[in-house]
């Protein structure tokens, strides 16, 4: 996975201690299908996903992101949900902790692919027939799929 040049700046100062970043969810529909993606760095299906650079709206960044790594190009239509996630310890040693801004999206256009190395496959998958995906991508994506125009917050 594509680690963003200011992080190797961080890390090379604070080596695997942890940092706290700023991420972003695409949950893009179209036509009663999700867009999925295949991750390269551990083979789970999931939503579109990534880091928010220094300076970057989240909405910018997620449609930056879904192109990056899809090919898509997206409307960012509603901020469904910001919550923060738990410590994911990356193979390396590095320790991270994000704050998710899950994105309720839509198509525009370009033809789903594989388009850089952060992903195996990619495709798009009936909202009812999905692969087995991570729980707190699940989580993302029924919020997304249950928004009622109102963000969620954790309390």
């Amino acid at each position: 996975m594509a680690t963003p040049e200011f992080i190797q700046h961080l890390r090379r100062s604070i080596g695997h201690d942890l940092l706290w970043l700023p991420g972003c969810t695409a949950v893009v529909l179209h036509e009663g299908r999700v867009l999925l993606g295949r991750r390269a760095d551990n083979g789970n299906w999931g939503l579109i996903t990534g880091i928010v650079e220094p300076g970057e709206d989240p909405g910018v960044a997620t449609r930056r992101e879904c192109l990056e790594e899809t090919g898509v190009e997206i409307t960012v239509d509603a901020l469904v949900r910001v919550k923060a996630g738990g410590e994911v310890q990356f193979p390396n040693g590095d320790r991270c902790q994000f704050l998710d801004h899950t994105f309720l999206c839509s198509y525009l256009s370009g033809d789903a692919r594989v388009a850089d190395d952060e992903s195996l496959a990619v495709d798009w998958y009936p909202v009812d027939e999905l692969p087995p995906m991570p729980e707190h991508q699940a989580e993302r994506l029924r919020a997304a799929l249950e928004f009622t125009g109102r963000t969620g917050f954790e309390s």
